[in-house]
């Protein structure tokens, strides 16, 4: 429920510009490059949502600190590859205990383990 709110697209083009920092044509150059995209109304209104708000703070972010729109572009291109990754990542490490607790349940219960002994070798007289 909290994560479709935070996407459900609200805010038309001048409260989102508001909401990050920039000018609304600022907005409307971040969708021609690719960098957000926002919802539109049937009348072709833009509506923006809280992550949209999110992701144009991180793009004021990464121009702040210097970047270009290109590299802005890439860089949150990593960064959605890099959540991809990790998620792909718990997606097979829950696989692989799951896997691994079935191995575990097929052991055979009646089997007892015998502990290590001791060999002593020896030697006969000539």
């Amino acid at each position: 429920m909290e994560q479709e709110r935070f996407h459900r697209a609200v805010y038309v083009i001048s409260v989102a510009a508001e909401l990050a920092g920039v000018h609304p044509q600022t907005l409307r150059i971040y969708e021609r490059k690719g960098l957000v995209d926002p919802a539109r109304t049937g009348g072709g209104s833009r509506r923006y949502s809280d992550a949209d708000i999110a992701l144009l703070q991180r793009i004021q972010e990464l121009t702040t600190d210097g970047l270009n729109l290109a590299g802005v572009k890439r860089v949150l291109d990593l960064e959605l590859r890099v959540a991809e990754l990790e998620l792909e990542i718990a997606r097979r490490d829950t696989a692989a205990s799951a896997a691994v607790d079935q191995v575990h349940r097929q052991y055979r219960r009646d089997l007892v383990p015998v502990p290590p002994r001791s060999i002593t070798l020896y030697k006969r007289g000539k």
